[in-house]
């Protein structure tokens, strides 16, 4: 039997589970993760037209949040204009499967129009 990832009278972010969510958790993570899997080096302008709801300091909070938890890696090179490149760590790699996995539960599970219960 598989034990619980949320185990009573266990704060959840004390768990394996709590501490992923705290990682991701948020509109704009998975999907910032998602495009640089896609398209392996992005500069930030790039994400934000890819992405498109995002403000620019949205972008930019949640870019730094996602480096300092040793998900993606920020190259700045030294040139004028200043370049910076955003691309995944092996750690923010090894958060891709279970990107892809909720895509599929969600195109598997996601109500369509005659699924939806029409009101009288």
């Amino acid at each position: 039997m598989r034990e619980t990832c949320v185990p009573t009278g266990v704060n959840p972010r004390d768990t394996g589970f709590g501490y992923t969510l705290s990682l991701i958790g948020g509109k704009y993570k998975m999907i910032i993760l998602y495009w640089l899997a896609e398209n392996k080096v992005m500069r930030h302008n790039e994400l934000k037209r890819s992405i498109g709801s995002i403000s620019f300091k949205t972008l930019s909070i949640m870019l730094k949040e996602l480096e300092e938890d040793g998900l993606i890696v920020r190259t700045e090179y030294p040139q004028v204009p200043p370049k910076v490149e955003y691309t995944l760590s092996e750690r923010g790699h090894s958060l891709i499967p279970v990107l892809y996995m909720m895509c599929e539960w969600g195109e598997n599970h996601m109500p369509t129009p005659e699924s939806v219960p029409q009101e009288a």
